[in-house]
């Protein structure tokens, strides 16, 4: 007895079934667009080669998802009604090596506690199909039904018996839009899966099966055509991705489209995102968002998917070498002759077609067209370098055109430059090379009180660039040594431009990693051969062969194309040929 004269009575209780799926249900069922999600992923599970989604009032009246994969038998349609039932995992150590999409066993029960749900199935080779008939969460009939081998489930009313839920839905058009979004992620993580969505009995969507990615993404974004976008892959330490991103030249600073999947499996990641772009620095310039679709493969054991109820986040083992992998990947991938701005706009979603250099080519050279040899063969690359270079055309005085393979690019000699001195600078600096020439006759240069404060602030990083100044009095600075890039550089009108730069704090700077960086991108700007500099065949040949030698030639530092390719083909329609 207590004090007051009342018995003590437990207090804690075990919750129905019913209770305890409709609470699973906040966490696994947020809209109707995560049903659509689950179903999906169920139908893929199961081995489908065909998904049809159908929806009324924007999933809000109706869900159905068919499939052709491998069906139910009428004992497993009963089972999978309970929480936790899977026929995915068995013990807890199959969670370190889940091949599929599904594993929780949450889904079914959640969904049906909210809903009414009816479950069409045949297995293949049995001889009837069932027909299980659910309502918020209990079972109201179980059928034998004839048809072919696969799953309809069919899910009615949604949050029928939780009108509060049902209060925060959004519009039908909104939850329209999220479910096609579910769509679009399964299908652009299964290209090998014909994909059908219709809502309100129109078809809205009818992807069939795709040979690669870049295929898939063309099918469902009908303006990935005008994206610009490239191909991607890499290998390295059992690490394998692959996906297509977009051209610098063409990516900008507002609306993006980013998905990532890893193993198959579609899912969020910052790290990842912020990683790729990275792996854009000084091919765009600030605050550009360039498209990314990537498809990452890693052991099972380096990725844990059993971190969200909805399944939309991972962890990985070794998140530094996974971001670092993803980084390197785009880099490489912006290295390459695709990455190269084009003429033409529309242009479609390349694959990973086109001339591959041979191992013993120099880089970039397999371009540019072989040379014929006396015999009416032609030689290899590496042997053609020996051969006269490509003839080279300046173009007022500004332009480089040179022919390729395929047709013509043409260069822009400033941005070309300013890719050959960036990237002259950074290997200097990290190699503690002396960048500068000491002068006979040093000359002063005058600046404000602001220039003086922040010339100060460099004056070591603009030492190991090659400029060496010292104070020569309160408002003058002395320059003692400075850089020699090319014949035409004028040291005084370049350590000026800088300065008013490095005061006025410009998107350059502010786009580096630090002030090193920084200073070199500054310098690699103002010191660049200028556009309207008349340049000698010599120079041109030179300029032209030390930016093909760099390991980003097709950019500039600012996010600008050095480079313009105007192909054969695209010659052949502007003229009329076929």
């Amino acid at each position: 007895m207590t004090g007051s004269g009342r018995r003590a009575t437990p207090r804690i209780r075990v919750l129905p079934d019913h209770v305890a799926n409709q609470i699973a249900a906040g966490e696994v069922v947020e809209r109707p667009a995560s049903v659509v999600k689950e179903l999906v992923e169920n139908a893929l599970d199961a081995g489908a080669r065909t998904v049809t989604v159908s929806i009324e009032r924007g999933g809000k009246g109706r869900i159905r998802v068919a499939d052709d994969g491998t069906g139910m038998l009428r004992e497993d349609v009963l089972a999978c009604l309970d929480r936790h039932a899977t026929s995915k995992i068995r013990q807890a150590e199959d969670l370190q090596e889940i091949q599929t999409l599904g594993f929780r066993g949450e889904a079914l029960p959640s969904i049906a506690a909210v809903s009414r749900m009816a479950i069409e199935t045949a297995a293949e080779g049995a001889e009837t199909g069932t027909r299980l008939r659910v309502l918020a969460g209990r079972i109201q009939g179980v059928d034998e039904f004839a048809r072919r081998p696969g799953t309809t489930v069919d899910v009615r009313n949604i949050f029928l018996n939780t009108p509060v839920r049902a209060r925060f839905l959004k519009s039908v058009g909104v939850e329209k839009r999220a479910i096609a979004e579910a769509v679009h992620v399964q299908a652009l993580a299964n290209p090998g899966v014909r994909f059908i969505f219709e809502a309100d009995g129109k078809g809205v969507l009818d992807l069939p099966a795709a040979g690669t990615a870049g295929e898939r993404v063309g099918a469902i974004w009908p303006d990935a055509a005008e994206a610009g976008l490239l191909p991607l892959s890499g290998r390295r330490g059992g690490f394998a991705i692959e996906g297509v991103i977009q051209r610098p030249d063409r990516a900008g600073k507002g609306f993006r489209r980013v998905h990532l999947l890893v193993n198959g499996r579609p899912f969020r990641d910052p790290g990842v995102v912020a990683a790729a772009d990275r792996g854009y620095r000084t091919t765009v310039s600030e605050g550009t968002r360039p498209w990314l679709f990537l498809f990452l493969s890693v052991p099972g054991p380096e990725v844990d998917v059993n971190v969200h109820p909805g399944k939309a986040e991972v962890r990985f083992r070794n998140r530094l070498r996974v971001e670092n992998f993803v980084e390197a990947s785009v880099r490489e991938a912006l290295a390459g002759v695709e990455s190269a701005a084009t003429w033409m706009v529309r242009e479609g979603v390349r694959g990973n077609g086109g001339e591959t250099p041979a191992e013993d080519e120099v880089p970039q050279m397999h371009l540019f067209p072989q040379r014929a040899r006396g015999d009416g063969r032609t030689e290899g690359d590496a042997q053609a370098l020996k051969a006269p270079a490509p003839a080279l055309l300046q173009v007022h005085n500004s332009f480089i055109m040179a022919e390729t393979r395929d047709g013509v690019i043409i260069i822009d000699q400033h941005a070309a430059h300013e890719r050959v001195l960036y990237e002259r600078i950074t290997e200097g600096l990290d190699s503690g090379a002396d960048l500068g020439q000491r002068l006979l006759f040093p000359f002063t240069v005058r600046l404000t009180r602001p220039e003086v404060e922040a010339i100060e602030a460099v004056k070591e990083t603009l030492a190991q660039v090659g400029f060496v100044v010292e104070s020569f009095g309160a408002d003058t600075v002395l320059v003692q040594s400075v850089p020699s890039p090319h014949r035409h550089f004028d040291a005084q009108s370049c350590i000026r431009e800088m300065i008013a730069e490095i005061v006025e704090g410009s998107e350059l700077l502010r786009s580096a990693r630090n002030q090193r960086e920084g200073i070199a991108m500054t310098f690699a700007c103002k010191g660049a051969i200028k556009a309207g500099q008349k340049l000698s065949p010599e120079e041109m040949q030179e300029l032209f062969d030390q930016l093909f030698a760099t390991s980003l030639p097709y950019h500039d530092v600012h996010g600008r194309p050095t480079v313009v390719r105007l192909s054969l083909d695209e010659l052949g329609q502007k003229f009329g040929r076929t």
